[in-house]
């Protein structure tokens, strides 16, 4: 085995997180500098318009909320392995969404987490965060077809439990088949390993981060004056949130995937289009720009020896 000498292993790590957070931030000016369906001088004048000092800061709580759920949830999961405090988890979170950002349906967090551990616990890491994002996915299905029969697309959510069922029925049925050594009945012999108390925490933390950032998306209709039943604004919006999840996207590209999935919907509605965008626009500067410049933070000090856990 050929041994990098350590300095070099030093310079080799620094350059791996320094490109990381410039792809992070370049992948972000080009989506802001560049997106031809943005107006930034539309934007500006209804931002100053439609806001104050005080709904500013409440938007932005609901963001810190956002972020603080998830945290909770990795935290709470990560005690399988071993208990960690808050901050170790917003490391965790934050520099694994940092190096995630230009990955499709951000996979590059799964590494991201995995670097802040030891080599042996990559798979039980790898694991536990398809645990933590499975839920969400879970509850995202779950309130989006909710959402589809209340505002009256029945057809699509019938269709939808449909094909859920077809592949329930799929898995049971080969869940002894083993492929590459992996097979269902595996996967669900280790999901059983993990205590039924962090499972049930798990989702209770994955319901709250549902509400908050499906609510922080109404509260920002509400402050751009669209004047709709609550229970048809929220039924969109986890309608929204459903079917471009359902879509392969890249981080950065995530406010244009929820904005045109949204634009079909709320454009039914006579919602102007350019308020969609820029609410869509916000959600992702809200919840993926500013968590990401505090994970740049996280990836810059990351060192080797940080792999305590």
């Amino acid at each position: 085995m050929i041994s990098i000498p350590h300095k070099a292993k030093q310079l080799l790590v620094f350059t791996i997180k320094l490109l990381i957070v410039i792809g992070a931030f370049y992948f972000i000016y080009d989506q802001i500098a560049n997106n031809s369906k943005l107006e930034w001088s539309k934007f500006q004048t209804l931002v100053l318009e439609k806001t104050s000092a005080t709904t500013i800061i409440f938007i932005l709580l609901f963001s810190v909320a956002n972020r603080y759920f998830e945290i909770l949830k990795w935290q709470n999961l990560v005690t399988f392995i071993k208990p960690i405090s808050v901050g170790e988890a917003s490391k965790h979170v934050l520099g694994a969404l940092t190096a995630g950002i230009y990955t499709p349906n951000g996979l590059g967090e799964y590494a991201g987490k995995a670097m802040f551990f030891k080599k042996e616990q990559t798979k039980k890491v790898v694991f536990l965060n398809l645990i933590c994002n499975g839920i969400q996915m879970i509850l995202t299905i779950i309130f989006g077809i909710l959402g589809l029969f209340l505002i009256g697309y029945w057809k699509w959510a019938l269709a939808i439990i449909g094909i859920a069922v077809v592949l329930f029925l799929i898995a049971v049925l080969s869940k002894n088949i083993t492929i590459k050594g992996y097979s269902i009945q595996k996967l669900l012999h280790k999901i059983n390993e993990i205590p039924k108390k962090i499972h049930r925490k798990n989702i209770l933390l994955g319901v709250c981060r549902y509400l908050v950032f499906s609510h922080q998306y109404y509260v920002l209709f509400l402050v751009f004056d669209v004047d709709l039943p609550y229970l048809t604004l929220i039924s969109s919006i986890a309608a929204v949130y459903f079917l471009a999840s359902s879509l392969p996207s890249f981080q950065f590209l995530d406010f244009a995937v929820k904005g045109s999935v949204a634009m079909f919907f709320f454009g039914k509605y006579g919602i102007n289009e350019w308020i969609v965008i820029f609410i869509s626009t916000l959600m992702w500067f809200l919840n993926v720009v500013l968590p990401v410049v505090i994970g740049s933070y996280y990836v810059m000090r990351f060192k080797l020896n940080d792999k305590k856990a």
